[in-house]
């Protein structure tokens, strides 16, 4: 029976992983924003090669001045290019967004594994702390993390990291709750393998799927907070270019200069908002009711 079974499953991993592409792929809203991300990831990439021009580059002869020619987005209180500043600061928004959500799962699917395996006294305990943790609003957590550590890009990510820690540490536990007691799992167990093998060859594929769901949606909320922190000092320092701190800048001159503002808020408008489809098209296209 082992022989007869083994063949199918090794057979059915290429056609599942077909069905999951061909499903997301019909998504014409997901190919759209995975578009645009892919151009928002080599633009942060090759921020160094696209810029038209030093983003720290002062210039007070071209104050604020409207789009030309010379300046494709105009320039902000300093005469800096805008473009190169939205460039560069992609390059931090696209870090912010990677690192922290990084963070979080490095700590969550050990925990999450061992919350949900071991069960118990261990399982309570880490259940405690999520819950106190999902009892603040994430940007508050981050906001006071940030303070704590001090203010820097660096600073920044690992707060956002550790605010975002509790989201994957329940789903975690959950989908380790959800498949320990499956058919699979107990003949392992009366095979002989042992408690860790079992987390992380058997359990731990089951928990992808969701986990990079939710990392995919929690990427552009780190976005978001990244941004968030630059405008309030607590995050990318000045002069160093920031979407966050574009914003920031911008706010004094929303009547004289108001495009200083519209070019990083549209930025993160669209980045979120495409992340945030192909978090949803993922969802669909890994979603096992439609398998």
């Amino acid at each position: 029976m082992t022989t007869i079974a083994s063949g199918p499953l090794i057979d059915e991993k290429p056609r599942e992983g077909n069905r999951v592409l061909r499903r997301f792929l019909k998504k014409r809203s997901a190919l759209v924003a995975g578009g645009f991300v892919l151009f928002f990831v080599i633009v942060a990439l090759a921020a160094p090669l696209v810029a038209p021009y030093d983003p720290l580059k002062t210039n007070f002869l071209a104050i604020r001045q409207s789009p030309s020619w010379a300046h494709l987005l105009g320039t902000d209180e300093v005469g800096r290019d805008l473009l190169s500043r939205l460039i560069w600061g992609a390059r931090a928004s696209l870090f912010a967004g990677i690192i922290p959500v990084c963070i979080a799962l490095a700590i969550s699917i050990p925990f999450g594994l061992l919350s949900g395996f071991a069960g118990g006294w261990t399982d309570a305990l880490i259940m405690r702390f999520t819950d106190a943790m999902l009892s603040i609003p994430f940007l508050v957590i981050a906001i006071a993390l940030s303070a704590v550590l001090g203010p820097s890009l660096g600073n920044a990510m690992i707060a956002i990291g550790i605010a975002a820690l509790p989201l994957f540490l329940r789903l975690a536990r959950g989908a380790v709750l959800a498949v320990r007691n499956e058919d699979y799992i107990e003949a392992a167990r009366a095979g002989g393998a042992s408690s860790l093998r079992i987390a992380f060859r058997h359990i731990l594929p089951n928990i992808v799927p969701p986990m990079l769901i939710q990392a995919s949606l929690t990427m552009a909320s780190a976005i978001i907070a990244e941004a968030s922190l630059s405008f309030l000092g607590l995050g990318q320092r000045p002069p160093a270019p920031s979407w966050g701190i574009m914003l920031n800048e911008a706010q004094r001159y929303l009547t004289s200069a108001p495009l200083m503002a519209v070019w990083p808020g549209l930025a993160i408008f669209c980045v979120v908002i495409s992340i945030n489809l192909l978090g949803d098209a993922l969802r669909d296209a890994l979603d096992p009711k439609d398998r």
